[in-house]
């Protein structure tokens, strides 16, 4: 459902308001001490859709906002309370026709979203600091500013010329993924609704992007892309590979999620799995016609790339809420699934192979976390599970920021 941004969110996954689910503790609910270990760790999202937010009219990243009340997940109060020093902010596009008009709007729509990006930089630099470097995470976070590293979620931009990459690399963009929700020019979906292969993996085109990629030293990103492409990135890449927002195939078998067989092939590689919180990936959950039928309505009325004024938002709003009063979601998946999964990867391939990425502002949240403020209860749970404090700093930053210095040591001078 992530073509359907104008509202500040993937609005399908989110709790129906609540009087008790808008009252929360400053600690996010976990003791003192952990809560004041969690915020002295460098803590890395892997993916934040939040570049979307950027974009909404008469939003601004420095106020709070509120998960119930305007949907979105991540701004700055929010992330200093929840302990997030930053992440990877995407540049998502969602998938349009593989023609040289939807190349070339798709490729302008992800320009001027980069752009947005570093505009949110350029306009608080006493916040927030655009990073492009494993090295430069650490000093950014102990002078109290938020982390910018920047991604791309859905290669289609790049059309047919795989040489555009570098335009974004020169932009910010350290990591990229090939496919979204269906195959494009460069690789398989695990969920394109044909439900069969278009390539078998990357397509030639798609082997040629991931040499450049490897070429510049930019991560390679095989979240939405089918098993085939991981495989195929796994074989072909001289980097260890990412996935920026995946869950465990063992825990819930869905096409997003990857298998405990895949999880060991990228371990060896030096590859890391950045868990997901995006309930429809984590288990199965009860339908609501009524609901799904109201919320298709709305977004009916939406377009990704749609200008859209204040009163038409606060329009849209108003009836997503009504939507969530008389249809509400009870039976959306909690905290606990979300770490049945990350439990699980741990199991199979350790604390130097597992990390976070809990797709915010872009499906993401589950009851009992709903926001970037709830983040200190993965800390907390890691911690119960008998995971020390070093492991817990590999998986929330540690590990992927080693993935993205063995892209950097790799790349060609």
């Amino acid at each position: 459902m992530r073509n359907y941004y104008l509202m500040g969110a993937a609005l399908v996954a989110l709790l129906p308001i609540t009087a008790q689910a808008q009252s929360k503790s400053a600690s996010g609910g976990v003791s003192k001490q952990v809560y004041q270990l969690h915020q002295k760790l460098i803590t890395l999202d892997s993916h934040l859709d939040t570049p979307a937010s950027l974009d909404l009219p008469d939003w601004s990243i420095d106020e709070e906002h509120g998960v119930h009340s305007d949907y979105t997940q991540v701004d700055l109060p929010r992330m200093k309370k929840g302990g997030l020093d930053g992440g990877f902010w995407a540049i998502y596009t969602g998938q349009g026709p593989l023609t040289i008009e939807g190349f070339r709007k798709a490729r302008d729509f992800a320009l001027l979203r980069g752009m947005s990006i570093r505009s949110m930089v350029a306009a608080d630099p006493d916040n927030f600091t655009l990073a492009l470097e494993a090295k430069d995470a650490a000093p950014i976070a102990a002078a109290g500013k938020r982390i910018v590293y920047m991604s791309i979620e859905n290669a289609y931009p790049l059309g047919e010329d795989v040489s555009l990459i570098k335009t974004f690399y020169d932009m910010g963009v350290r990591v990229s993924g090939f496919a979204h929700f269906a195959h494009n020019q460069f690789a398989d979906s695990s969920t394109d609704p044909s439900k069969k292969p278009r390539y078998g993996g990357l397509s030639p085109l798609g082997k040629e992007l991931l040499k450049e990629m490897n070429r510049l030293g930019v991560v390679p990103d095989a979240s939405h892309s089918s098993d085939q492409v991981l495989d195929d990135l796994l074989a072909l890449s001289t980097t260890p590979v990412l996935l920026t927002h995946s869950g465990c195939k063992a825990v819930y078998d869905h096409p997003r999620n990857i298998d405990d067989d895949h999880l060991k092939a990228l371990a060896a590689k030096g590859g890391v799995i950045q868990m997901n919180a995006y309930g429809a990936y984590l288990r199965a959950s009860k339908p609501n016609p009524e609901r799904q039928k109201a919320l298709m309505a709305l977004y009916s009325q939406m377009r990704e790339d749609a200008k859209i004024s204040p009163e038409a938002r606060a329009a849209m709003l108003a009836k997503r809420q009504e939507i969530d009063r008389l249809y509400p979601d009870t039976d959306r998946p909690t905290f606990d699934d979300f770490m049945a999964h990350m439990l699980h990867a741990l199991k199979v391939v350790g604390p130097d192979h597992v990390g976070i990425g809990l797709d915010w502002d872009g499906g993401g949240g589950v009851v009992g976390m709903e926001d970037v403020v709830d983040l200190p209860k993965i800390t907390d749970a890691l911690l119960k599970a008998g995971y020390g404090e070093a492991d817990v700093q590999k998986i929330w930053s540690g590990n992927v920021l080693r993935v993205l210095a063995a892209a950097e040591a790799a790349k060609q001078k």
